[in-house]
């Protein structure tokens, strides 16, 4: 497994975490799985064994439950593990369980230490963006858990690039600390963190670490043209997310993932975890499994290395379109790009019918 650091920060993590949503099951999460305590601790050694010590949930997966799974998975050895946890979403009536304010911070720190059975995270995130909070509160907060040792690091998730940018800065010019990471939605079929939110982590020095990169089993290649989803899975269950935008590009994506897979006698989730995992300034993913040969599947991906011209088949078929200001600067001063936008700024050239 390859390591690499965490944005601006020193902490060394894996390029691929093992994501928790399938932990429990309970609580509205039923479709995502329903793994109990053998089989995470189960899970867990094999992450490890493969050299991902690093371990993501949220108090919102199973409202706490994946919390308590993945703690006692972990127990006896907190020492060998690196453990993500996030908050933001309402999980009461209580007004003020929510979001990104002081409040909702302080208290959701302690019960999700609780339940995990540790006395301090690796990295915590602010789970969506509040509009509400000032960016000074949440900042301050996230420092102020720093400084107690309840979290060694911080980042935020499903943020737009302003509000990205925004915190960083308000963090950084007033003495606190910024965030090292921002968790994203990235696949090869969802492709719009390229306008904005990629270019402007590699910039900020905030790693982009990408959650779900099959598309929440859209690309778990049971899913096509002519196939009936089956039930025994999230999207075949009635999972709500995500949005596709064009159904027909949905399934193009997958022919040409299906297509590649075949190169490699690989399976299309392996083929949208190595496409992923290569993207410009893409850092840490977060894989899943609802069993120990998905784990296993999964893991050995990692191994796969796609050639420039699979790469390309895969990424021409969802190119982003080059939206305003992206096209006007690809076409007239794509010289002055920063190194990060670069790589996008060629694509929609390509798009235009300029790459020559």
């Amino acid at each position: 497994m390859e390591y690499i650091y965490l944005g601006n920060s020193g902490l060394r993590v894996p390029k691929y975490i093992l994501g928790t949503v399938p932990f429990s099951g309970t609580n509205g999460f039923e479709a995502a799985g329903d793994i109990k305590e053998d089989q995470a601790r189960r899970m867990v050694d094999l992450s490890l064994e493969a050299g991902i010590n690093m371990f993501d949930t949220a108090n919102l997966y199973s409202k706490g439950d994946a919390e308590r799974i993945l703690g006692a998975a972990i127990k006896g050895r907190r020492d060998r593990v690196l453990l993500t946890s996030k908050t933001g979403f309402p999980l009461s009536d209580n007004p003020n369980n929510r979001g990104a304010s002081r409040n909702n911070i302080l208290s959701s720190i302690d019960q999700t230490l609780e339940r995990l059975g540790t006395d301090y995270l690796d990295l915590y995130f602010t789970h969506l963006w509040d509009g509400q909070t000032p960016v000074e509160e949440t900042v301050e907060a996230m420092t102020s858990l720093v400084k107690a040792g309840k979290i060694r690091h911080w980042g935020v998730s499903n943020y737009s690039g302003w509000a990205l940018a925004r915190t960083y800065t308000v963090a950084e010019q007033n003495g606190y600390i910024p965030p090292v990471t921002q968790q994203i939605y990235y696949t090869p079929e969802a492709r719009e963190a390229e306008y904005e939110l990629l270019p402007a982590g590699a910039e900020l020095g905030v790693s982009s670490m990408i959650w779900s990169p099959l598309g929440e089993g859209l690309l778990n290649g049971k899913i096509g043209r002519n196939k009936q989803t089956p039930e025994n899975t999230r999207q075949g269950a009635g999972w709500p997310e995500p949005w596709v935008q064009d159904q027909e590009r949905l399934y193009q994506v997958i022919d040409a993932l299906e297509e590649v897979a075949v190169n490699h006698n690989a399976s299309v989730p392996q083929i949208a975890y190595s496409w992923v995992r290569d993207r410009p300034n893409v850092g840490p993913i977060v894989i899943a499994a609802r069993n120990e040969e998905q784990l296993k599947e999964n893991i050995a991906s990692f191994d796969i290395q796609l050639t420039k011209e699979e790469h390309d088949r895969i990424e021409s078929v969802a190119r982003p379109v080059p939206l305003y200001p992206h096209w006007h600067r690809a076409m007239n001063s794509m010289e002055l790009g920063s190194p990060s936008e670069i790589p996008y700024l060629k694509g929609y050239k390509k798009s235009m019918g300029m790459d020559n």
